[in-house]
């Protein structure tokens, strides 16, 4: 029996000027499974995420979400449809609470009112280590909370995809810890993940399956110490920086 893939990309290609950052890829995700993405500065990888949430349109290719095609689809509706995403950058409602922030999420996203949306939104925060704070003004919350917020509002809407853009970038280790736990218990809940992330060590600790983007291409897929141990992926990504944190590797290695 043939499962219908969570996500597929369908021969994706786009390019800005001369500048080619996705070239006819192919790649799909199985429901829960957790993928991770590396790659150099510039690789395409944010915008790959973009053209799977519908902020960009591919030149050329298709994107399908559980079998139904989505490639014209527009962000809120792929929302609606089961995509959650995260940005680098949190960008919460400042002047709004944590909770109020989740809550706005789960009414947009997950199309939930009333005492149904205020338990979805509390249960978000319960889920993400943030419910201590549900009530504090999100423009007050320190980095990590910050980030923790980032990744509630994106589970806010409801998704059955969740995309998670450099979320422990900034983090000190023990925050990168914490974060990897949240995730790893989002995972073991049966939600898919693709994590793009320069923090390697917390991909290793998380996914099953990593690939490394370069020049618009996939150049390696599979176990990520596989992945990370490929010829390819050390010359064009693992010599970059101390961010990678392979075992075994000293930083500046």
């Amino acid at each position: 029996m043939t499962t219908t893939p969570l996500l597929r990309l369908d021969g994706i290609s786009k390019s800005f000027g001369k500048v080619t950052v996705a070239r006819d890829l192919t790649l799909s995700v199985q429901p829960g499974e957790a993928l991770g993405i590396v790659g150099p500065n510039g690789a395409g990888k944010s915008t790959l995420f973009a053209m799977i949430a519908g902020d960009l349109r591919p030149d050329s290719g298709a994107v399908w979400l559980e079998g139904r095609q989505v490639t014209g689809v527009p962000p809120h509706a792929r929302t609606r449809a089961g995509i959650g995403r995260t940005f680098q950058v949190p960008r919460p409602f400042e002047h709004l609470t944590v909770f109020e922030n989740v809550l706005v999420c789960a009414h947009q996203g997950a199309a939930l009112k009333g005492r149904r949306a205020q338990a979805h939104a509390m249960n978000v925060l319960e889920r993400t280590g943030l419910a201590e704070v549900a009530n504090t003004p999100a423009g007050r919350l320190a980095l990590l909370p910050r980030k923790r917020l980032e990744v509630a509002r994106a589970l806010g809407t409801g998704p059955r995809l969740l995309l998670l853009d450099e979320v422990a970038g900034g983090l000190t280790e023990p925050e990168v810890l914490e974060l990897v736990a949240v995730v790893k218990d989002l995972h073991a809940e049966g939600l898919g993940i693709v994590w793009i992330e320069h923090v390697v060590h917390a991909l290793i600790r998380t996914v099953g399956r990593m690939i490394c983007l370069a020049g618009g291409d996939v150049v390696a897929d599979g176990e990520p110490l596989r992945v990370l141990a490929d010829r390819r992926v050390r010359e064009l990504y693992l010599g970059a920086g101390p961010e990678t944190g392979l075992p075994g590797e000293e930083e500046g290695s």
